[in-house]
């Protein structure tokens, strides 16, 4: 058992280490908005989503984070160690957006999805709002089905 609670406890360590640091080197892919391009940051794995854009003070207006998941489920969102206000699009499949969710620095507050989807994309906010992107539009990618 204390081997087990070792583990465990190194483990965590970890995690919070690597939660601290900002991370910039995921892999990419480009998001067609109309006539507008995303260049999103791809967070796959449970580790990537889990620190998601935390401790990072400033991004790019035309870059974002595509959260990617295995299975449609209602996703929720929160903001925790993550510096800068951002909304957040839940997308299907077809790469429409279900809903859009402004989301504050440093707070635990949930924002999710309307419905079940495998795709969040974390802007900063006001972007989809000054480009006149809402609830409906479809977004164009490789990532979805509408190539």
């Amino acid at each position: 058992m204390t081997s087990y609670l070792f583990t465990l406890l190194i483990s965590v360590c970890t995690f919070a280490s690597w939660a601290q640091t900002a991370q910039t080197e995921l892999p990419r892919v480009l998001l067609q908005a109309g006539m507008y391009q995303i260049q999103a940051q791809v967070a796959s794995t449970p580790e990537q989503r889990a620190i998601g854009l935390m401790n990072r003070p400033d991004m790019p207006q035309h870059e974002g984070m595509l959260f990617v998941f295995d299975q449609p489920q209602v996703q929720c969102f929160w903001m925790k160690n993550t510096l800068m206000p951002l909304t957040a699009a839940f997308i299907a499949d077809d790469g429409s957006i279900v809903n859009l969710a402004d989301m504050k620095p440093q707070t635990t507050d949930a924002h999710c999805s309307d419905k079940p989807v495998r795709y969040v994309l974390e802007m900063k906010q006001g972007w989809f709002a000054i480009k006149q992107i809402r609830k409906g539009y479809v977004l164009k990618s490789s990532v979805f089905n509408n190539k």
